[in-house]
């Protein structure tokens, strides 16, 4: 186990792509580059015994492909995942939110949700059977920000940050109050609605993405914050299915 060969995880998402090495205890490095900027894999010439591939974005996915240094594991419901899937057409789930339920099955046990704060806002469905069931799907935080900015004369472009009052002294100030403390009501009710469905009640819930941190702090439903939830997913599927 001392000279193990590392894996590549590979998750391409809307904004961002993530490469991390990893082996069969942790996560050992990630490197994040913008999806639109993917032209190289990094980490040089490391001797890598293996490689999987999650995407949601199927251009990108065949460029980096063409890329990789042999073919991936390409994650999709019809891999042995170690989570069952109960879904209609599932092919339509997202390879990353998959990873998700593994992820969260795997670490935090089940029933559980996992809210990942990315370019959207998907909240994914794990039974006590360790299923896969489904999801909910919002507009990403900074979606509603950016529309502001783009939409309207005199609203400017800001960073989302915690606002230091809920009555806006500040254009800007206003705006992330209407964002973040708007933002977090939605989560709320989404989460109290899911935890009414049957056998959710006690459901663990886990935050992910790259506002996880930040909304987390005043949603007391919100349990555990992991941003690397995804990728140890990644990390636990290629394991089941390569090792």
């Amino acid at each position: 186990m001392k000279n193990e060969r590392p894996f590549l995880l590979v998750n391409i998402n809307n904004t961002n792509t993530s490469f991390a090495l990893a082996n069969s205890r942790r996560i050992l490095r990630i490197v994040k580059v913008p999806t639109a900027s993917v032209h190289k894999i990094p980490f040089g010439r490391v001797d890598i015994s293996g490689i999987v591939l999650s995407s949601v974005v199927p251009t990108v996915a065949k460029r980096v492909r063409r890329l990789l240094p042999m073919p991936p594991l390409v994650v999709s419901a019809s891999i042995d995942l170690g989570v069952g899937v109960r879904y209609p057409n599932k092919k339509q789930i997202g390879a990353d939110r998959l990873a998700n339920a593994v992820g969260v099955t795997k670490l935090y046990g089940a029933p559980a949700i996992v809210v990942d704060f990315g370019t959207a806002v998907t909240f994914d469905i794990v039974n006590a059977r360790s299923e896969y069931v489904g999801g909910v799907i919002a507009p990403g935080l900074a979606s509603v920000t950016d529309y502001l900015y783009q939409r309207t004369a005199l609203l400017p472009h800001i960073t989302l940050a915690e606002p230091k009052s809920v009555i806006g002294k500040s254009t800007v100030d206003a705006m992330r109050v209407g964002a973040v403390v708007g933002y977090r009501g939605l989560v709320k009710e989404i989460l109290h609605a899911l935890k009414r469905q049957r056998g959710m009640r006690k459901a663990v819930v886990v935050a992910t993405g790259g506002y996880g941190d930040l909304m987390a702090k005043k949603i007391p439903e919100i349990e555990h914050v992991n941003p690397l939830l995804t990728l140890e997913g990644l990390r636990f599927i290629y394991l089941r299915n390569c090792r």
